[in-house]
């Protein structure tokens, strides 16, 4: 298998080639049966969990003992997965929220859905974290540009603002990527219907590998992991399942290959 394209083939077939310890960082956006489309639609509840925990434990001898793992789902989804790898031999390291800005909605029985999860693990104690390459900006403008002339006392010694910005939380606001996309202001029907945005994942990369190291994108979609990773100098491999998505990666300049 060869690395920096994304192949046509079901995940079990594609890590079933993918050789173990090989992986860096793994980024995976897979169903969530939320009946988006035939592929995110299960029969029953758990059915679906007995294919991602399938899917999940295929993919943990692919990867290094280094490796760190970002799992995208919704919290619910989450809740029960996080329980069940409590079993395995991987390290919890955030439960990331995401709130994503995402317009209006007509739900008038619960609260507003406006977020996302994202689970965050390493494999050991010994993983890349780039924190100081994730920063983000500070919330009170004009408090931290007169600290950055005087300083705030703390704790009897004077601190300064760092000019790359504080260090990244485990609550990510990021407008989803259908608002960032519009003709004439109005929203457009998405060529994928879960693509994440761009600046998400440059962060989880720009955090979790470096330079050369390999990224797994299990469940490309529209394949924005393998493009960015590719504009981050990584290697990357990944797996598609839906020839018209695949059009989709590969007009976007990824290459793809078949099982």
């Amino acid at each position: 298998m060869k690395n920096n394209r994304i192949y046509l083939a079901d995940v079990f077939d594609f890590l079933q080639e993918l050789e173990d310890n090989t992986v860096d960082l793994v980024i995976a956006d897979p169903p969530y049966n939320m009946k988006k489309a035939d592929w995110d639609t299960f029969r029953t509840e758990q059915d679906y969990f007995e294919f991602t925990l399938k899917w999940i434990d295929a993919m943990l001898p692919k990867c290094k003992p280094t490796a760190s793992i970002y799992l995208f789902n919704n919290a619910y989804n989450s809740a029960i997965i996080l329980h069940t790898l409590r079993q395995r031999r991987i390290v919890f390291r955030n439960w990331i929220t995401w709130y994503k800005k995402d317009g209006f909605s007509s739900t008038r029985r619960r609260y507003v859905n406006a977020q996302e999860t994202i689970l965050f693990y390493t494999m050991s104690d010994d993983y890349t974290f780039n924190y100081d390459d994730i920063r983000i900006p500070y919330a009170s403008i004009e408090r931290i540009a007169c600290a950055a002339k005087k300083g705030i006392l703390k704790e009897g010694k004077r601190w300064y603002p760092n000019e790359k910005g504080k260090l990244c939380n485990d609550v990510w606001e990021i407008t989803s990527q259908r608002h960032k996309v519009k003709v004439n202001g109005k929203i457009i029907k998405p060529l994928h219907p879960t693509i994440k945005p761009d600046e998400m994942i440059d962060r989880m990369i720009r955090a979790s590998s470096d330079e050369n190291d390999l990224v797994l994108d299990l469940f490309s979609g529209s394949g924005t992991t393998s493009r960015i990773a590719k504009q981050l100098n990584r290697n990357f491999v990944g797996c598609e399942m839906n020839r018209e998505y695949v059009k989709i990666i590969t007009n976007n300049g990824v290459d793809y290959d078949e099982l």
